[in-house]
């Protein structure tokens, strides 16, 4: 059910246990090759595979294209909100849904700059509201739901997501092809190691002078097939989850 397509009557009759998503993602550079709708483009189409399988079990607010990108700023064409802003802008989407009744609500995430305050927000909500036992409020990015890709397509060299890189860029060539420049002469840029396992404040012109993280040289249609088709399974089976939640249990 897609909620922007409903009348406040149709919403107001809709049972308050079906799972509202909020997918969140962003308008950054995505190197020389990609636009910089790319989060968004790539989190649309898994939400729209998502919601044919989903039917009326699960409602889908509009897209949220600003995200929290910063530390993209260096590059023109990127359009961000500062952290706290963003943080509240979540945490108010949130409150506006709780205050039409609603108690299970799920940040979609499709930007890495997007987890932290999402995963904020949700907790942030949580302790606005410690009288109630009944609230699920989810923070969730659709490519840390469960799925190794690279274990189901032997041809995929990464193994996990980086930036215009070479998931990204399969992705694009299968949902966009027209709005993917050359790749052939990109060089790779290495993620490198950032001081792991501790987490390190960045901006991506440290890491990155052409602005993509990866190899997108390696980038194929297929593999974009083989990537939405299985994070949008990753999604359905988490919502899935969310639906199927008792109401009240700490445990799903």
């Amino acid at each position: 059910m897609q909620w922007h397509e409903q009348s406040w009557p149709a919403l107001g009759s809709t049972s308050k246990d079906v799972p509202i998503v909020v997918p969140i993602a962003a308008v950054e550079q995505h190197g020389h090759h990609l636009p910089v709708f790319t989060d968004s483009f790539l989190l649309g189409e898994v939400v729209r595979r998502a919601a044919d399988e989903l039917g009326e079990a699960v409602a889908w607010t509009p897209l949220l294209w600003l995200g929290n990108s910063h530390h993209h700023l260096d590059f023109p064409g990127t359009l961000s909100a500062s952290p706290r802003t963003y943080l509240d802008v979540l945490c108010d989407l949130c409150e506006n849904v709780l205050a039409h009744g609603f108690r299970r609500v799920v940040l979609l995430n499709g930007h890495g700059g997007n987890i932290v305050p999402s995963s904020q927000a949700v907790f942030e909500v949580r302790q606005r509201h410690r009288d109630r036992n009944d609230l699920l409020l989810l923070s969730a990015t659709y490519w840390l739901l469960g799925s190794k890709p690279a274990s189901v397509d032997s041809s995929l060299e990464q193994d996990h997501m980086e930036h215009a890189c070479e998931w990204e860029t399969s992705m694009m060539l299968r949902l966009a092809p027209k709005l993917v420049g050359a790749i052939s002469g990109i060089e790779p840029v290495d993620s490198g190691k950032s001081f792991a396992p501790a987490s390190r404040g960045w901006i991506t012109r440290e890491r990155s002078g052409p602005g993509h993280i990866g190899d997108p040289r390696v980038a194929t249609a297929d593999k974009g097939e083989t990537l939405f088709r299985l994070f949008a399974a990753d999604v359905v089976a988490f919502l899935k989850r969310v639906a199927a939640w008792d109401g009240r249990s700490w445990d799903e």
